[in-house]
């Protein structure tokens, strides 16, 4: 077993070594080691756990290698994270791109791990200890994890380099510089790849527990609605701005007339996707009974609603993720309370804000954006006042002074964000539901009287509930929330498959019950009325619900919502084309330098600037540079701009 552990760093690491990973050729005296270990299962499903982990990885998931995750303007922090974090993605939302050393550059290993793949399919066959239907099932887990790979690279860089199969160790240099294909030639290759390997995998609860982390049959199903999701979006579907982006010998990599029917291939494959999940049972997480209101029970459901353990889904239907991945965002996110609190944790630092922008995307308890609610107050959301009805009990503090924008808000708000003289419940029991004081020398503000931006302080005066657990202390969290068992990042939840149906028939026929229904269902869970209502009862635009462009504002707007602080926005943004038009804003906060509601509140004349320096450049910053390095050994053209 040494010997074939061995023979895997090798050929790693001398992939690994080279400029350009996928046409790095395996030195014969390790090829002849590949019979031996494709002889016997065990063997072999090393090999594949070594060309799948990187699925699995820090850049596809969780948090500070996540550029999804931390590259867009949902969160605030200073230099102390930027300067830390290893993989410095956050300075991507600062314009700090750059083609000599990228920014999460995940080309060259995710090539690598496609090598791999490439020869665990070519040689599964050949294991003697399997039955046929155990080498199809295993060479279906590999071409879905292989598409998956070419789906992440797509998304980051546009035109990829296909690679059928690995290149014969006698290649010469030319067979070796493969060019990028057309962005549509890499999506329906993808879908090629899915629709290879559907029909062979096997459903979620069906799986070996060692495999739960490659797509299942569901899981597959759903990645193939957001790849049609992706190829039907403005970015890729007709986008003027690469009208002149051109290959070596000239040809087109992308089209710049829309072809509508991309929309329809989407919501058929969303529409696939949800019936086969509804029949296994999966479902939004709902039903929360134990709280004392109806909010509390909601906030809890929207809570959850990320949480799935052991690869056993209810909303999650594709599930990946390194081992407490779900685990590790609390460091940043909860708060440092200050020296002598019966609750501070020493390991946090609640550096991780959310940004004024987010906090001001959720809805009001009416289902509708703040500023189209006719029965809120926006002309006075930076003003006090008080909440005095006893369904928030528990949410906000009652009839006390409290920011009129914390005010009647929905659920997910209330669940996600941790807002001045609202409660956060940072433990089991009933004297752990803490009112959020947020001003300077209060539990939840500011230690020092200075800023120091290379020093963990919350910069928004906001905290990010997501990601945190609610019955555990803050004090010893990191100890307490093993006991939840292994939770793994939920990659698709079945909310997004809803959303893309909404998204994708509304773009091809308009406003129906199709895009009504499913977009419906995520409201319900979130404990909004359905969007009709919402928008024709309350709504000072009642007429937008009617109308094609309206939906569309609707749905992303819901997006951006339901999966705050997930990841969607980053990508969201870009296939919608509307990041050039989002991401150069300043972030704002409140001025936490304030010792009172006047100060903190600066005044109560609004949000005050609280990092400056968020930067996109377009086109350039929608697609990923490739490493000058790699462009000028293999040939490839650079992305525009770069």
């Amino acid at each position: 077993m040494k010997k074939y552990f061995i023979s895997v760093i090798v050929i790693g690491t001398m992939v690994l070594a080279a400029c350009s990973d996928y046409l790095d050729q395996v030195p014969e005296k390790d090829v002849e080691t590949f019979e031996s270990i494709f002889e016997r299962k065990a063997t072999a499903d090393i090999w594949f756990t070594q060309a799948t982990e990187w699925m699995a990885g820090a850049s596809f998931v969780g948090f500070g290698g996540n550029v999804g995750v931390v590259g867009a303007d949902e969160f605030v922090t200073g230099n102390y994270i930027r300067d830390n974090n290893t993989a410095k993605l956050f300075n991507v939302a600062d314009g700090l791109q750059m083609s000599q050393n990228p920014l999460g550059n995940i080309w060259p290993d995710t090539y690598y791990s496609i090598r791999m793949l490439n020869t665990f399919i070519e040689n599964i066959d050949n294991v003697y200890d399997m039955t046929a239907a155990e080498k199809r099932n295993w060479k279906a887990e590999a071409i879905a994890v292989k598409a998956f790979y070419y789906f992440e690279l797509v998304r980051r860089y546009g035109p990829i380099v296909l690679v059928p199969n690995n290149i014969d160790v006698n290649a010469d240099l030319a067979e070796m510089q493969i060019p990028r294909s057309h962005v549509d030639t890499c999506f329906n290759e993808i879908i090629r790849l899915l629709d290879e390997a559907i029909p062979e995998l096997l459903y979620s609860k069906e799986r070996l527990a060692s495999h739960k982390l490659f797509p299942s049959k569901e899981g597959a199903m759903a990645l193939k609605a957001r790849v049609l999701l992706y190829q039907a979006s403005p970015l890729f579907n007709g986008n003027e701005f690469y009208v002149n982006f051109k290959g070596k010998q000239g040809e087109p990599l992308f089209s710049t007339e829309v072809d509508p029917e991309k929309w329809k291939r989407a919501a058929e494959a969303a529409d696939a996707a949800v019936e086969l999940c509804e029949n296994l049972g999966y479902k939004l997480i709902t039903g929360e009974q134990e709280k004392a209101t109806k909010l509390l029970n909601q906030m809890r459901d929207v809570e959850m609603s990320i949480w799935e353990r052991e690869y056993d889904g209810v909303e999650a239907v594709f599930m990946t993720g390194y081992s407490g991945v779900m685990n590790r965002f609390a460091i940043n996110l909860l708060p440092l309370f200050p020296e002598g609190h019966a609750d501070r944790e020493a390991l946090m630092s609640g550096c991780v804000a959310p940004s004024m922008k987010m906090v001001e995307m959720f809805y009001t308890k009416n289902g509708l954006p703040i500023s189209m609610d006719k029965e809120w107050d926006y002309v006075n959301r930076y003003k006090l006042g008080r909440e005095v009805n006893n369904d928030y009990q528990g949410v906000v503090v009652l009839n006390e002074d409290i920011l009129n924008l914390h005010l009647k808000r929905e659920p997910r708000f209330y669940a996600t964000i941790a807002a001045d003289r609202c409660y956060w419940q940072r433990g089991a029991t009933a004297n752990k539901n803490m009112v959020v004081q947020a001003y300077r020398g209060e539990a939840f503000g500011l230690h020092k009287s200075f800023l120091l931006y290379s020093d963990p302080q919350n910069l928004s005066g906001y905290y990010v509930k997501k990601f945190t657990r609610t019955e555990l202390p803050t004090k010893g969290y990191m100890n307490e929330v093993g006991t939840l068992g292994d939770c793994r990042w939920p990659v698709i939840r079945l909310a997004e498959l809803y959303l893309i149906q909404a998204e994708a028939w509304n773009e091809y026929e308009g406003p129906s019950d199709k895009v009504y229904k499913p977009l419906n269902k995520v409201r319900e869970r979130a404990g909004i009325p359905d969007v009709e209502a919402s928008w024709e009862q309350f709504s000072n635009q009642p007429q937008k619900i009617k109308l094609k462009e309206g939906m569309r504002e609707i749905i992303q707007q819901e997006n951006f919502v339901e999966f705050a602080f997930e990841g969607h926005r980053f990508w969201d943004l870009r296939r919608w084309k509307l990041a050039h038009l989002e991401l150069n804003d300043k972030l704002l906060g409140w001025n936490v330098l304030g010792t009172d509601a006047r100060t903190f509140y600066n005044n109560f004349e609004g949000p005050v600037v609280v990092w400056d320096k968020a930067k996109f450049v377009a086109p350039r910053d929608y697609l990923f540079p490739l490493k000058a390095e790699e462009v000028m050994i293999s040939g490839y053209v650079q992305n525009p701009g770069w």
